[in-house]
């Protein structure tokens, strides 16, 4: 009998991770107080052994912004453009992590956005590093649960498109909806890193897609995915500390440049991005 899709996901959030990193998600949780309920671990360092010198990712999850920051220019700003991104360093490792409300987070991982960034990453695995209790876990695997459906459903199928081919083109429409410091095909070594998942995914996630949502609107995706892209860059220039080093490190990562800060850039990160985006975009680097 096929797995029910939310006991797929309920079995992968579950997997165990590197006790460091389960360290660090109940480091996240503690700064922001009672406000956190969940802390989900995601992105390539989940295939890592060897975390050291890395960029671990996390999302944190809240019961509302307000409840989640001393000041409230953060918690405006987190609602108006979420998420909120911040670094953070704890046992020699060092890691960025993104900041979500409940409600937030369940929208963003379903059809009725046509923002990408949420649900497209959530589509791939990810693990539930922390959480304040069973509410919080049973919320986050309902909401994680609606990403593989909604990211099928909006590239919708082609013909009798192969399934691994179908999630391929699926992520490959994700990364043009948003700038991405990405080498060419990166979007097909995101499935061919775990075939067997994605197979066995597959059939639960097909059945949980709602008919009624149509597939495509990929250009207006595309240009409301930059723009919102850019937006978010300049938002993290007042809100991420070293934002200007963080991006240039992860363009040079993902896009194989050697990018280097002069100390004006360093000082003024907005600038800075500013200043790089003609030259990523004609060089290819950021798409």
């Amino acid at each position: 009998m096929t797995q029910s899709l939310r006991d797929l996901v309920e079995a992968e959030l579950s997997q165990p991770v590197d006790p460091r990193v389960t360290a660090m998600a109940g480091a996240i949780a503690a700064k922001h107080g009672a406000a956190s309920r969940a802390v989900l671990f995601y992105g390539s360092c989940l295939r890592e052994k060897q975390l050291d010198g890395l960029m671990l990712d996390f999302y944190l999850i809240v019961s509302e912004y307000p409840s989640a920051y001393d000041q409230r220019w953060l918690a405006t700003a987190n609602r108006l453009i979420p998420p909120n991104v911040f670094p953070f360093h704890h046992d020699g490792l060092a890691a960025k992590y993104a900041v979500l409300s409940e409600r937030d987070f369940h929208r963003l991982n379903g059809p009725e956005t046509r923002n990408v960034s949420v649900w497209a990453r959530f589509a791939q695995p990810s693990r539930l590093v922390w959480s304040a209790g069973q509410a919080a876990r049973e919320a986050v695997v309902g909401a994680v649960a609606r990403a593989g459906p909604t990211l099928l459903a909006a590239a919708g199928r082609v013909g009798g498109e192969p399934v691994l081919d179908w999630w391929r083109r699926a992520f490959s429409l994700t990364y043009s909806a948003e700038l991405r410091a990405e080498r060419k095909g990166r979007a097909g070594s995101v499935i061919d890193s775990d075939l067997e998942r994605y197979e066995r995914f597959f059939p639960a996630v097909v059945a949980a897609i709602d008919p009624a949502i149509p597939a495509g609107g990929w250009l207006r995706r595309r240009a409301e995915g930059k723009l919102l892209s850019v937006l978010r860059l300049a938002k993290a220039s007042a809100t991420y500390a070293g934002g200007a080093e963080y991006i240039a490190w992860k363009i040079n990562r993902h896009a194989g440049t050697a990018i280097e800060l002069k100390p004006w850039q360093k000082r003024h990160p907005l600038l800075a991005a500013i200043s790089l985006l003609p030259k990523l975009l004609t060089s290819g680097a950021v798409r």
